[in-house]
C-alpha cells in the first residue's frame, strides 16, 4: 500500500472535491481519497500493484485538472 499527496490544480467547490473522490475511489486498488481543498491536495492511499499513479493522474486530468 502506497500512501501519497498530490497537489491539484483547478479545484474550487464542494464539486470539484466529489468529482475527483468519486472518480478516483472507483478505479480497483485505490484504498483511500481525500480532497483537501484549501491546500489544493488529494491523499491517496492505493494498491500500486492494481493501479498506477498515471492512471490516478490521468483519472483526475480527465475531469478537467491538472497535476503537478
Amino acid at each position: 500500500m502506497q500512501n501519497l499527496t498530490l497537489n491539484v490544480q483547478g479545484m474550487s467547490c464542494g464539486h470539484c472535491v466529489n468529482t475527483i473522490e468519486k472518480s478516483v475511489g472507483q478505479l480497483a486498488g485505490v484504498e483511500q481519497v481525500k480532497v483537501n481543498l484549501a491546500d489544493a491536495q488529494v491523499d491517496l492511499a492505493f494498491d500500486e500493484v492494481q493501479v498506477s499513479l498515471d492512471k490516478i493522474k490521468e483519472t483526475i486530468e480527465n475531469q478537467g485538472y491538472e497535476v503537478e
